[in-house]
């Protein structure tokens, strides 16, 4: 298994605390020599597995509770063709892969092994995970109630409004436990963000690349929530050919995504690559801090209110990607297809066969023209909104006179958003 994730997201502490369940455990770092020498003198997977056993001072024998961790895998090119053999010469041994996607990006010689490795990605905490981490375990129960009591709501609403603020990397969620102090995360946001910098200067192929990457990084942040475009982003002087492939690079890196919209409201789905992408970064906390906004996130009763809404749309956007393992998978909005028109749903979210359109969005549900013209098109009767209030299913007729439903949930339960459509699915028919 090879795990990817952008750096600081929790990679070698998860992998760690799974290793909890063998009785056997290799750790391995490859930015350390010692550990990195084996596989670059590699010979024959033989010697290679006795000669990591022995280093390590543990008897080869019981593969199948042995667990090796080889981190920082792209320092040794080599090492990513060697899980192959893991593969076939032992298939009883685990072995999970992980590293800094971003180092990689700059090295052709790195190619993976194709069919012989599983690949999962980390993404930041998400909100049930928050609540774990924080000790909240009677919201974190309430928030897995199928339909949510009325009485958790306040809370769970005040909660959540913390985590938008504070984000999901796993170091400011842990300190915030330990101290619940915000002021005093401002210098490990500093240092997430100088960290992604350094990397830049440390592997970029040349000055002109490392200048583009740099910038890329550094308006991201500004830019994140709005649909962009390559040529002159972040108000810089830059070509479109310069920052795309900044930006593509960071994208493998999973430091942003570059969401492309859908025209069509029926699967399959197929983002057109011609239109502008939306951008999402790693961290809403993150996105917060540089932009200068966690105040105006304190005092506020309603999301949707700061940022023109970007960050509640944001913080969403993250939630759903949270839910995902698969390097596959991502997100998607919907814009309809003539050039002049204006319509774009936030998001759309697969269930069975069906594309739902889900709006982020407090106000009247007579607001959501962009939803009403997406269930024009659509082959079914089933929407979505996010918002500041209670849950509850009301029905909407849109302006070709359709009768639709609407699921309205509030921000808090995007990472339920699964149990909650089969549960909307199966009141409709009750109707």
């Amino acid at each position: 298994m090879v795990i990817r994730g952008a750096r600081q997201v929790g990679k070698t502490t998860v992998v760690r605390q799974f290793s909890q369940e063998y009785p056997q455990f290799i750790y391995l770092n490859l930015e350390l020599p010692e550990d990195r020498e084996p596989f670059e003198h590699f010979s024959d997977f033989k010697t290679l597995l006795q000669t990591l056993f022995f280093r390590k001072n543990i008897l080869l024998k019981d593969l199948a509770h042995t667990l090796i961790f080889i981190d920082e895998i792209q320092e040794v090119p080599g090492a990513l063709q060697q899980l192959r053999y893991f593969y076939e010469e032992t298939p009883d041994l685990s072995v999970i892969a992980a590293g800094s996607m971003l180092e990689s990006l700059f090295n052709p010689d790195i190619n993976f092994p194709v069919g012989r490795v599983e690949y999962l990605v980390i993404h930041p905490a998400s909100f049930p995970e928050f609540l774990g981490a924080t000790g909240e375990k009677a919201a974190q129960q309430q928030l897995h109630t199928v339909p949510l009591p009325s009485f958790a709501h306040s809370t769970l609403l005040k909660l959540f409004r913390t985590y938008c603020l504070i984000g999901g990397m796993p170091e400011i969620v842990a300190h915030y436990a330990s101290h619940r102090d915000l002021t005093a995360l401002a210098s490990i946001y500093e240092s997430l963000l100088v960290s992604y910098l350094d990397d830049v200067e440390k592997y970029a192929t040349n000055p002109a690349q490392t200048e583009y990457i740099r910038h890329a990084i550094r308006s991201s942040f500004a830019e994140a929530g709005k649909r962009i475009k390559f040529h002159g982003f972040g108000h810089s002087s830059y070509r479109s050919r310069e920052m795309g492939e900044a930006l593509r690079s960071l994208e493998k890196a999973l430091l942003i995504h570059l969401i492309y919209p859908q025209t069509s409201p029926v699967l399959p789905l197929q983002p057109d690559l011609n239109k502008a992408p939306r951008l999402q970064v790693l961290d809403t906390g993150m996105l917060n801090y540089f932009v200068g906004i966690q105040q105006e996130l304190l005092g506020t009763s309603d999301l949707d209110n700061i940022y023109h809404g970007r960050v509640i749309e944001h913080i969403v956007g993250q939630e759903l990607l949270a839910r995902q393992y698969s390097a596959l998978h991502g997100l998607s909005f919907w814009v309809r297809e003539k050039s002049a028109a204006s319509a774009e749903v936030d998001y759309l979210y697969r269930y069975k066969e069906k594309l739902v359109p889900l709006e982020v969005k407090s106000g009247a549900t007579g607001t959501l023209r962009s939803l009403m013209a997406f269930m024009d098109l659509a082959p079914h009767n089933m929407a979505l909104r996010f918002y500041s209030g209670e849950v509850r299913i009301s029905t909407i007729t849109t302006p070709a006179k359709k009768k639709c439903y609407l699921l309205n949930l509030p921000y808090y339960l995007v990472s339920e958003i699964e149990d909650y459509i089969k549960w909307f699915e199966d009141e409709i028919n009750k109707k």
